[in-house]
């Protein structure tokens, strides 16, 4: 995704435009807002339980 580049984002974000419709897009972003923060809550807790486990194994 980091070879996307600028003009890219903006061919996307036309065709999204035109698939989903100005109604629907706010919607869709959104939703996929909720979801990114909710992968990042997961992965944060996923890692600091790792963490966890490891000082508990270390002694700590």
């Amino acid at each position: 995704m980091a070879n996307i580049g600028f003009p890219g984002l903006i061919l996307i974000l036309i065709l999204a435009l035109i698939i989903f419709g100005p109604k629907k897009l706010p919607e869709i972003g959104r939703a996929f807002g909720d979801t990114l923060r909710e992968f990042k809550r997961s992965t944060q807790g996923l890692t600091n339980d790792l963490l966890e486990e490891k000082d508990e194994k270390n002694g700590k």
